[in-house]
């Protein structure tokens, strides 16, 4: 055995020892002491920094108990061990995406119109057709959509949807789940008028003559009483549905943002059904906080399927809706400066609350402005209530500078920059400019400054697969090929490790998943091709062979 070898397989005996497995079990050893599972031929990745790479692991209950060579750690295949050869195949920790939505995403699938369809006349369709079997008066809602990925090169207008219907009000979100454009019956049944001004955190746009076109942003979104109701089995049956597109994409850990008390229970009810296939570590929307802080609950409760994260609030707007708030204007629009929907006191109440209350706190935060007003919060709380490795987190953290990442470094706070967006909305970055691009999703900036970034979706506004993340945040290039922020991109070898440990790291997890260590729990994904072996721009493509969460295949392609 090599030297390498030996600290892989027993480096870490101390935990493969507490599941009852150690280095000296023998081949065909007594029933039950052998592993349940052991994967042999592998190109592993591990991620762990002892041991980067091996050919083979074994499992035993929920956990990796062995790593290294083939031959050593198919000493410890017993009579009932069932054996994966993936022949070559390479391997890496389950993927984690650390901001994403997927209780949401799973519920539009089920009951609304997906307007992901790249033209305005089929859109139209798709709505029409619903509002052929929707009563007059009843909404018709679409998601998915997105403003700039149309084939006629122009947005969805209050008069594209009123050509749908007059008799129902209709919403078409965007993706991005700050913005919706709205029919005029909907403005009708909200008593929206033109005298109607724009709230504190949200807006009305309005054409050249002051006319609505129904495009309605952030806090303005308020005024309209869009029906969102759903039964509880819809609920958990959404989450089935989540999880299993997930799973076939990688991912085995999800950190939800924005979790209701509806979303509780259907986690639970999900689990209960056999429907949950992702490890979910939720993060508590502000509304719910109150409840849960008085009950006496706070970050890490619960297990390692269903776990309690931060408390999660929203500061400013969207990156890809083009309504972040900045210090300097939207290219073209000298006047665009972006919208904040929390002051500066309102961070301060929050963050305090829940930092003395002994919470993580996660605020999103894209433009520069609202990351200094987050940064204020934190640092004045740390200061008034020390409290070690409290991990506070940055939401999207879009727009950086040398001294916002000075500060984030200086308190150990996490951002959790998009990591499909360079890539997937490339060309929404026109409004932003080459310069502030280079300084947006700042994966490079981030690690140079010994930054823990997390990896984060934030789907539905951006694409969830880990596979596309690595080619986005490796290569910078949009769909076009055209390159956004070069100073930004990271090695291969650091986009696996932001979306594995880095991941783990966000919720307080390192010691129990990230990596293929023995001890931790045994998720992992075999790959149709190294990420290594491929042209980087052919990095998406690559297939997922296997998904397996705790030592179960939950995907198999």
């Amino acid at each position: 055995m090599t030297d390498l070898d030996r600290r892989s397989f027993l480096g870490l005996g101390a935990a493969a020892a507490a599941t009852g497995l150690t280095a000296g079990c023998t081949p065909g050893g007594s029933e039950g002491a052998g592993a349940d599972l052991i994967v042999v031929n592998g190109n592993v990745l591990t991620q762990d920094d002892g041991i980067p790479n091996a050919e083979a692991f074994a499992i035993r209950g929920d956990r990796f108990v062995a790593v290294g060579s083939n031959a050593d750690v198919r000493n410890l295949a017993g009579p009932n061990t069932e054996v994966i050869d993936v022949e070559g195949g390479t391997v890496v920790p389950g993927f984690i995406d650390a901001h994403s939505h997927p209780s949401g995403a799973g519920l539009n699938e089920l009951k609304n119109v997906n307007t992901n369809l790249g033209s305005i006349a089929r859109i139209q369709d798709a709505l029409r057709a619903r509002a052929a079997e929707t009563p007059p008066g009843e909404w018709v809602v679409g998601f998915m959509y997105d403003d700039t990925k149309q084939e006629e090169g122009r947005p969805v207008t209050r008069q594209d949807l009123d050509a749908v219907s007059t008799d129902h009000p209709i919403v078409i979100g965007h993706r991005g789940g700050h913005t919706g454009v709205y029919n005029s019956r909907a403005f009708e049944v909200a008593g929206i008028g033109a005298d109607t001004r724009d709230p504190f955190g949200g807006h009305f746009y309005r054409d050249e003559e002051g006319n609505f076109t129904g495009k309605v942003a952030e806090r303005a979104r308020q005024y309209f009483s869009v029906p969102s109701g759903s039964t509880p089995e819809e609920r958990a049956e959404a989450i089935g549905v989540i999880c299993r597109k997930m799973n076939a994409s990688g991912l085995t850990s999800v950190h939800q943002a924005g979790t209701s008390r509806s979303d509780f229970t259907a986690y639970q009810d999900a689990r209960a059904n056999g429907e949950l296939s992702l490890r979910m570590n939720l993060m508590a929307r502000g509304a719910t906080f109150p409840a849960l802080h008085s009950a006496g609950l706070r970050t890490g409760f619960g297990d390692e399927w269903l776990r309690i994260g931060p408390v999660k609030y929203a500061a400013d707007g969207s990156a890809s809706e083009r309504t972040m708030a900045m210090s300097t204007p939207y290219a073209g629009r000298p006047d665009d400066f972006g919208i904040l929907t929390m002051t500066q006191d309102e961070i301060h109440d929050v963050v305090r609350e829940a930092h003395r209350g002994g919470w993580q706190i996660a605020i999103h935060a894209n433009g520069d402005v609202t990351i200094d007003m987050v940064l204020n919060a934190y640092e004045r709380v740390a200061e008034e209530f020390p409290r070690a490795d409290a991990r506070h987190r940055i939401e999207h953290c879009s727009l950086v500078n040398p001294e916002l990442l000075r500060r984030i470094a200086e308190g150990g706070y996490i951002p959790a920059p998009f990591y499909t967006y360079a890539h997937y909305h490339g060309e929404k970055w026109i409004e932003y400019g080459e310069e502030k691009m280079e300084w947006m999703f700042a994966h490079k900036s981030f690690l140079d400054h010994w930054i823990m970034v997390a990896p984060a979706s934030d789907h539905s506004p951006g694409p969830y697969e880990p596979l596309m993340a690595l080619q986005s945040m490796v290569t910078r290039k949009d769909y076009s090929g055209r390159v956004w922020g070069a100073s930004q991109q990271v090695t291969l070898d650091q986009a696996l490790k932001i979306c594995t440990m880095h991941g783990a790291y966000a919720s307080h997890e390192e010691e129990l998943k990230g990596s293929i260590t023995s001890g931790k729990l045994a998720d992992f994904v075999v790959l149709a091709e190294s990420p290594y072996d491929v042209e980087p721009d052919a990095i998406k493509e690559i297939g997922i062979v296997r998904t397996v969460v705790g030592g179960r295949t939950v995907y198999e392609g």
